[in-house]
């Protein structure tokens, strides 16, 4: 009997085997990666305070078919102001414009508004943009409007989140306070 000895066959196991350890070092980054930015989100946030009761703001900010009359961010928006409908909103920044559709996830008069969009499926660039709305004292509110950003996409466009949407915000508040003092 003759035994012959395959050498190539033999180094190709461990070499697999290392390939295999590599993809999955690779991809448990990679899903480590995916957990990390959908579990610490990037916020925006941009607060005025105006005179007003919480009604009055309420209805400036639920009145979508009069957004292009005075919003210089959210440009045009049409839906039904109610938890889980879709908005279509179309938002104007230094970088152009952009549509998207939103679910409202709240609506509750006189104290929020908030809605969640997506890019692509869930996890890849996801904004929760709210309106929270806080009485200081009678005849004087606080509207704060954030938006927590998460998805494995977020962290490459921090600065021009920062940059081109935060102003925007505040821009919004602005004119958002104009519109209820004009009455």
């Amino acid at each position: 009997m003759t035994l012959t000895e395959h050498p190539a066959r033999e180094s190709k196991k461990p070499r697999r085997k290392r390939l295999l350890v590599v993809a999955a070092l690779v991809l448990a980054t990679l899903a480590g990666y995916a957990v990390w930015t959908n579990v610490v989100p990037y916020t925006l946030s941009a607060s005025i305070e105006i005179d007003a009761t919480p009604d009055e703001v309420w209805a400036v900010l639920a009145d979508l078919d009069a957004y292009d009359e005075w919003n210089p961010f959210i440009v045009a928006s049409s839906g039904t102001v109610a938890a889980g409908a879709t908005l279509t909103n179309t938002m104007r920044d230094a970088t152009g414009e952009t549509t998207f559709t939103p679910t409202v996830l709240a609506a509750t008069p006189g104290r929020e508004l908030r809605w969640l969009g997506k890019l692509g499926p869930g996890g890849v660039f996801d904004g929760e943009h709210a309106f929270l709305i806080d009485q200081v004292r009678p005849g004087r509110v606080r509207l704060v409007q954030t938006e927590r950003f998460s998805g494995v996409l977020v962290p490459f466009f921090r600065g021009q989140l920062h940059d081109n949407t935060l102003p925007q915000f505040g821009a919004m508040n602005e004119a958002l306070a104009q519109r209820v003092d004009r009455g």
